[in-house]
């Protein structure tokens, strides 16, 4: 049975990746889920599998040496799937040093565990072994309006703490692999959605706020682009990569998906309005009036769009879900979720770790 060590699974990705794992294998393989529980992991995402025997929880911080280093000692790790990590950019532009100290130090401590544990003593690396990092399309910069794409070659040119952050990170395991032959891979993902993303993200936050009746903000001018990825479709694609991409390679995962943020908030108002049953009150205030534009984010980049043809022709991956049909899916899991939702907005969620140890103690 492979053995996965995955970092930051309580959060968006990380849990819809371990759901993921778990349909396509069930219980050929056993998950470690390794997370701080800080305010974006959220256990609810995982209590339908919390109880199989075949997956353990960690609560630990990646920046933790000792924890990472007993979790390599006491078991035997064939995979490293890094998810763990700062990831929204108005936080790091409040707050750049926690995004420093854990997607760039925390990056190296999971790096010096997984080399210790597997490194042989002629300086190579146990079969089968591999570390999977998990990065962002954002360390390539900003593309122009008209034209342009983001490939495995193009320059590094963050503009916000976070992307800065996670461009260190890439390096980390870069050089890692030149160094050391580290059996590594990165892949550079466009923007997710989906269910259990934290309603801080544009399209969670627009579904609640509208549902509310709140003000749906949008930065300056809204035309800001970005290339949208279902969840699931990266899930596959990390999958794959694992499975079939050839060691030291970068992978790019885009949707081809490009909108406009405008657009995006247009699409779930108009996805909403057909959702939302004529007696239910809440589909006369969700409108287009409820849309505000505010001050535009500092550094905002303007475009991104992510090319994922390396990925397509050396691994067979590519995106399965187009965007219209990926709000509808996302949009019927909040209505079918509002608890988590609830839970979520209020703060209850982080209740939910305390709860569940609490119970299994007693």
């Amino acid at each position: 049975m492979r053995t996965y060590l995955v970092t930051g699974g309580a959060g968006f990705i990380g849990s819809n990746y371990i759901h993921y794992m778990f349909r396509k294998y069930d219980n050929e393989i056993r998950i470690i889920n390794v997370d701080a529980l800080t305010y974006a992991g959220n256990l609810e995402n995982l209590a339908d599998i919390e109880n199989r025997d075949n997956y353990t929880f960690v609560k630990a911080n990646i920046c933790d040496r000792e924890a990472i280093d007993k979790i390599f000692a006491e078991n035997d790790i064939d995979r490293v799937v890094h998810f763990a990590a700062e990831s929204h950019v108005d936080r790091s532009i409040v707050n750049p040093e926690i995004f420093v100290q854990t997607n760039v130090l925390g990056t190296a401590t999971m790096l010096n565990a997984a080399k210790k544990a597997w490194e042989l003593p002629d300086g190579t690396f146990k079969e089968g072994k591999k570390f999977l990092h998990v990065s962002t399309d954002e360390v390539y910069g900003s593309l122009p309006e008209d034209g342009g794409y983001f490939y495995e070659t193009t320059p590094y040119a963050p503009h916000s703490p976070y992307s800065a952050s996670k461009a260190g990170s890439d390096m980390l395991v870069r050089a890692y692999m030149d160094t050391y032959k580290f059996p590594a891979n990165i892949t550079n993902c466009s923007n997710n959605y989906g269910p259990y993303q934290f309603p801080e993200k544009l399209i969670p936050l627009t579904i609640n706020n509208a549902l509310a009746g709140k003000k749906l903000p949008i930065y300056g001018d809204g035309k800001n682009v970005r290339d949208w990825l279902y969840v699931d479709d990266h899930a596959k694609a990390i999958d794959m990569v694992q499975e079939k991409g050839k060691l030291f390679e970068t992978y790019n995962v885009g949707g081809h998906n490009e909108k406009q943020n405008i657009e995006i908030v247009k699409t779930i108002i108009e996805v909403l309005r057909e959702e939302l049953s004529d007696d239910d009150p809440r589909k006369a205030h969700v409108t287009e009036d409820l849309i505000t534009y505010v001050e535009d984010r500092k550094g905002h980049d303007r475009r991104y769009a992510i090319a994922p043809d390396k990925i397509k022709a050396e691994i067979g991956w590519e995106p399965e879900t187009m965007f219209k049909e990926g709000i509808r899916k996302t949009i019927k899991w909040f209505f079918e979720n509002e608890e988590w939702m609830k839970n979520v907005t209020s703060g209850d969620y982080q209740k939910y770790y305390e709860g569940m140890y609490s119970k299994k103690l007693s």
